[in-house]
């Protein structure tokens, strides 16, 4: 028997195999849903220095209501709605930059650590470090912004051993004095003070307390931002004439603390001061066009900010690959 195939019903078959073999057929098989993610950590070139970001990982506030203020809360939930932000529930990235200098490998802040004050999501930054291939013995330098949980809370582990047991801490004294007073243990800071004492107190031999202004870390300079806490410092880092801010806490969020500066945030030791500290700096970082790396944005928080009216915009800046 001869069959008669065309060229137009081959097609048609073809095309009908195809569409079958997508909705249902059993010809392919499915490639299974993976449920991961890729590693915490990002590294770019800045000058010569190679800089590493990795993650505590992300922080839930809550509701702003209470913990942004000086604005009609009705606002600030517009302010995140219209920036496709939850409305009900703000979370913050915690990003950590490692840079290593050729000569010394440098860690500006430590996250969470044991403290699941903030719930469970927390607390990565270790397992975020190799990921990246950065052991722990081999940072020379700890620079802590502030003494807040979220910034030494990954000093010591659950034995109270410190984790970077080959490195000098940085902190400037007033800010180690404050949230170590024992005197304060029956005060609302109580938790503060309890992890503050609990991660700074096995490392005071080896703390170092640096000066506004001074460069106490080749590339590495002190500038005061006081408000957030007493002795809240931001860093410029240097390196092949090329410079970036690491901001530490001067400002936890790229809508609500850039787009209104003046607003409040709860956490502040002195809010009005942070507020007078924050709209300075950034005054003077968008004039000066320098880049910044913001520990509570959007990850890895490395970008520019520049003047937008009363306040600020955030602009993030590209992924960059090392080759």
């Amino acid at each position: 028997m001869t069959l008669n195939v065309s060229r137009r019903s081959l097609l048609a078959l073809g095309a009908g195999l195809g569409a079958s073999t997508v909705l249902g057929g059993t010809a392919v098989a499915r490639a299974p849903k993976l449920g991961t993610q890729t590693p915490y950590w990002h590294r770019f070139m800045l000058g010569t220095a190679e800089v590493t970001v990795v993650s505590d990982g992300p922080l839930p506030l809550g509701d702003p209501s209470g913990t942004f203020t000086g604005v009609p809360k009705e606002e600030v939930k517009k302010m995140l709605a219209d920036n496709f932000l939850n409305p009900d529930n703000v979370v913050l990235e915690q990003n950590s930059p490692i840079v290593n200098t050729g000569d010394k490998l440098i860690l500006f802040d430590t996250g969470m650590g044991t403290s699941q004050a903030f719930g469970p999501t927390t607390g990565r930054q270790q397992k975020s470090m190799q990921e990246a291939g950065i052991k722990p013995e081999d940072i020379d330098a700890v620079v802590l912004s502030h003494a807040h949980i979220d910034h030494i809370g990954g000093i010591v582990d659950n034995n109270n051993k410190p984790l970077f047991p080959n490195a000098q801490y940085y902190i400037a004294q007033s800010d180690f004095e404050f949230w170590t007073d024992e005197g304060k243990m029956g005060s609302p800071l109580k938790d503060f003070i309890v992890h503050a004492r609990k991660n700074l107190l096995p490392v005071r031999d080896r703390l170092v307390f640096f000066k506004d202004g001074q460069e106490f870390l080749p590339g590495v300079q002190a500038i005061a931002a006081p408000g957030h806490t007493v002795g809240h410092t931001i860093f410029m880092v240097s390196s092949g004439g090329k410079s970036f801010a690491f901001l530490g806490d001067l400002s936890h969020h790229a809508v609500l603390l850039l787009e209104r500066p003046r607003m409040e945030f709860s956490y502040d030791t002195d809010p009005k001061q942070a507020a007078a500290s924050r709209v300075k700096l950034l005054e003077m970082l968008a004039a000066n066009k320098t880049a910044v790396m913001s520990y509570h944005f959007a990850w890895p928080g490395y970008g520019h900010v520049a003047k937008a009216g009363e306040g600020f915009h955030y602009y993030p800046e590209p992924m960059q690959m090392t080759l």
